[in-house]
């Protein structure tokens, strides 16, 4: 029959998808297809929000007051230019993908401060920025969720999480090192993971290439 036939073609469709190793969009992706198209003249809680994604990594220094004005649209062209993008100065689909993979909103700041504060708090400040380093290094793989949340609450992903410690409240310090990081300062050198020697048991995580060792952490590939 017609349906039939047609359950047909799309299980066709869905193995051949499987076969070539292609996934769906994850949760960033799709909430940049949909996300709405800034430009001068937007006035919402989007351009709030780009705002402070912007003026995280420097490139916007003025108000925040969700208007997209001429500081904004600005600071727009420079974070396109430098991600290699069109820079048109107008956030549309592939912009938004792009501030979701390289910057963080204000939630995610705090997130990500809590992670530095739960699993490097008493490591040198170095060490602090390289775990936040690392975060973000995940959230730009292909290997990990494409979200900062999706990154840090993958199961098994951090200790902090599993024990509850995630939920402490984060320092000054642990702030900092969060925003060095998302501007770009990587002391882990590109690590996607990081481990105590000391403690560690798990025989996977102990045979990765090491980077390199700050404090009582060891960072790897």
């Amino acid at each position: 029959t017609r349906t039939m036939k047609r359950k047909s073609i799309f299980f066709t469709f869905l193995i051949a998808i499987l076969a070539l190793g292609l996934t769906l969009p994850g949760p960033a992706a799709a909430a940049a297809a949909t996300a709405p198209v800034l430009k001068p003249g937007s006035a919402n809680g989007d351009v709030w929000d780009v705002q402070y994604r912007l003026n995280v990594l420097g490139l916007y220094t003025d108000t925040f007051d969700g208007v997209y004005g001429p500081k904004t649209a600005a600071a727009v062209r420079s974070f396109q230019a430098r991600y290699g993008l069109a820079a048109d100065g107008i956030v549309g689909p592939s912009t938004w993908r792009a501030l979701r993979k390289y910057t963080v909103n204000q939630p995610e700041m705090e997130l990500l401060a809590r992670v530095v504060y739960s699993e490097a708090r008493g490591e040198p400040y170095e060490g602090q920025v390289a775990v936040a380093a690392v975060v973000m290094n995940r959230l730009r793989s292909d290997r990990f969720p494409d979200t900062l949340r999706g990154v840090v609450f993958q199961p098994g992903a951090f200790t902090a999480v599993d024990d509850g410690q995630i939920w402490l409240k984060p320092n000054n310090t642990a702030f900092k090192a969060a925003k060095e990081a998302v501007r770009g300062w990587d002391p882990s050198r590109g690590a996607l993971f990081y481990y105590n020697p000391k403690t560690a048991v798990n025989q996977w995580i102990r045979s990765r290439p090491i980077l390199v060792k700050i404090g009582n952490h060891v960072f790897t590939s």
